[in-house]
């Protein structure tokens, strides 16, 4: 399957110590801020479905909101339960000209550009 990378954010919408939810019409994105690298993983917290661009980041580690399984952001290790069942999945990034891209799949809905705007953007989580 091709992929390409596609803008989904400000970097400044995304400060670091921050996580960010992302809806797009093929996936669920969410994206956070190491000490000013750049992580994203499927925004869907395998244990009960939870945001995870909503959850407490600490260090590397993002707690899910709704029951608190941890997730290694650079890998999408779950701490909780390491098996590969458990883990989510993890997607490459960059920041071109400020913007936060992630290499996604190339879909019919993502195929034309549109303006980066504020769909599909969630708030940034500051956390501790």
């Amino acid at each position: 399957m091709e992929k390409q990378f596609r803008s989904v954010a400000q970097l400044s919408d995304l400060p670091p110590g921050t996580c960010l939810s992302i809806e797009l019409p093929e996936a669920g994105i969410a994206l956070f801020n190491v000490k000013g690298e750049v992580f994203a993983l499927d925004n869907t917290c395998p244990h009960a479905g939870g945001p995870l661009g909503e959850g407490c980041l600490t260090g590397d580690l993002v707690a899910c909101p709704w029951h608190g399984w941890k997730f290694n952001v650079r890998t999408g290790a779950c701490l909780k339960n390491p098996s590969p069942s458990w883990q989510v999945t993890r997607y490459e990034t960059r920041v071109v000209n400020g913007e936060v891209q992630v290499l996604l799949p190339i879909s019919q809905s993502s195929s034309t550009t549109k303006s980066l705007g504020n769909e599909g953007v969630g708030a940034a989580h500051e956390t501790a």
